[in-house]
């Protein structure tokens, strides 16, 4: 029988506020305290997997080791059908400034110019399929652990479109829709996203709804 999650304390593998914020909310209702990796002084771990897989249970793990608490940890991407699954889990460092450019960060249109000028590359008539996928670890002290990864299906479009979305949203249409990420109302994007169906497996293994 797969480990539960009860009710309490539960590291969230992640140094971002914000992301933390959303996590909490998500699973307050379950009676989970959530707790960031950031706020108790973890190190990040080096994600050296080469999937998304991979550096889910990278960062789960490394968090329930060093704090001795369950531990959930995120990794997600965009893949893109005709680059053979690229930039995968390279997805944020296609945005990855380099020194010379200026303030360090990242330049999300830089990254969508990669990609488009990669299939422009191929030509044409080139497929545009593409999805985003998440994966969400869940990692326990002794070394149990269990996976659950969501995805959403859809093609690419230049040049990019919308305000309200980040990352690759402007030039993302998921599947069954004309708008693109970033056009879509956010609270609408967030029920169909790939983070949704990984979130709502978790939630039907560990708590049963």
């Amino acid at each position: 029988m797969m480990r539960k999650l009860g009710g309490g304390s539960l590291v969230i593998a992640t140094h971002n506020a914000g992301k933390l914020k959303e996590i909490s909310a998500l699973l307050d209702p379950f009676g989970m305290k959530c707790i960031s990796a950031g706020s108790l002084g973890l190190p990040e771990p080096a994600e050296t997997g080469t999937t998304f897989v991979e550096n889910a249970l990278i960062k789960a793990r490394a968090a329930a080791e060093a704090s001795g608490l369950a531990s959930l940890a995120d990794d997600s991407g965009l893949a893109v059908d005709a680059l053979n699954g690229r930039p995968g889990v390279y997805t944020a460092d296609w945005a990855e400034r380099q020194h010379f450019e200026g303030e360090p960060g990242r330049d999300w249109y830089l990254a969508m110019g990669k990609v488009e000028g990669l299939l422009q590359q191929l030509g044409p008539d080139i497929d545009r399929s593409a999805a985003f996928h998440c994966v969400l670890a869940v990692a326990w002290p002794d070394g149990e652990h269990a996976v659950y990864e969501g995805k959403c299906p859809g093609s690419l479009t230049w040049p990019p479109r919308g305000e309200m979305g980040f990352g690759y949203d402007p030039v993302f249409i998921p599947a069954g829709r004309e708008q693109t990420f970033a056009e879509i109302d956010p609270t609408e994007k967030h029920a169909i996203s790939h983070r949704a169906d990984a979130f709502a497996k978790l939630f039907a293994d560990q708590f049963g709804t």
